[in-house]
């Protein structure tokens, strides 16, 4: 168990986590398969400052996801060029955490060591010297952070929907990335819990300002989370238009119910049907 100290001290280094700056020029990225070629993306560009949180609005089949897995390291661009925090993407980086729809926790593994199981194995891979102490605190300020002290040693079937989101939350902060990449995280929650997994993304953003790119097609979603919103779509994909959300931070879901926030929402709508 970490004492009081190595966890304050934890907890410390994991709200200062700094957001890297993303730049995204002129990706291209077509799918070949038994002849026939599919433009999954042309010419998307996109700067994404420190500290932003972003999201990536369209119908499926517009290229959010792919654009994400490009940022990722996950998949090669056909054309252009992608930086984060200034360095050129090649492949996958512990810098960058991603999240996906399922969170995709490890059945065997308590959450305490699916939260543990990216620092141990850069560990492992001599990424870092961080010691068990310290692996333990960081434990530790995470399970606090995401609201689950007290089930460090639960496994994934004891938990709700929503508690396995937060612990998949904290397993990609374990590794103190500079930018967060969100695929649909919530898509598949019920609506209160997707209310409730909204503010909890919200409070730790205002903590933290880690950088996150968030992909949804649910306008409400994406105006509620982002500071700015890329709307994707068109013919062949790219992205259309890049819209400020003038939203006051911090931020709830009565907002909602405000005229800005129905303002923004008739913007992005006419941006999608134009």
């Amino acid at each position: 168990m970490a004492a009081p100290a190595e966890i304050n001290k934890a907890e410390a280094a994991v709200t200062s986590l700094p957001g890297a700056e993303v730049l995204v020029n002129g990706i291209g990225k077509t799918f070949r398969r038994g002849g026939r070629h599919t433009v999954a993306l042309a010419g998307a560009s996109l700067r994404v400052r420190a500290g932003e949180l972003v999201c990536l609005l369209g119908p499926s089949g517009c290229g959010k996801s792919t654009l994400l897995r490009i940022i990722a390291g996950a998949l090669p661009a056909d054309e252009g060029t992608v930086t984060v925090g200034g360095r050129p993407v090649t492949g996958p980086s512990p810098d960058r955490g991603m999240l996906f729809q399922t969170p995709m926790l490890f059945s065997w593994l308590t959450t305490r060591n699916n939260i543990l199981f990216g620092p141990r194995a850069q560990r492992a891979a001599g990424r870092h010297e961080r010691d068990d102490p310290e692996l333990d605190a960081d434990a530790a300020a995470l399970l606090h952070r995401v609201g689950l002290t007290g089930f460090g040693d639960a496994f994934p079937h004891e938990l709700s929907g929503g508690m396995k989101h937060r612990a998949a939350f904290a397993r990609a902060l374990a590794a103190r990335p500079s930018l967060l990449l969100m695929d649909e995280p919530f898509g598949a929650l019920d609506a209160i819990t997707r209310e409730r997994m909204h503010e909890f993304l919200l409070d730790i953003w205002d903590q933290h300002r880690t950088t996150i790119l968030f992909v949804t097609h649910d306008i409400e979603e994406a105006i509620l989370l982002g500071d700015r919103v890329a709307v994707m779509g068109g013919t062949p994909p790219g992205i259309r238009e890049v819209i400020d959300i003038p939203l006051a931070r911090p931020r709830h879901a009565l907002d909602t119910d405000t005229e800005v926030f129905l303002n923004a929402r008739r913007r992005i709508r006419a941006s999608l049907r134009s």
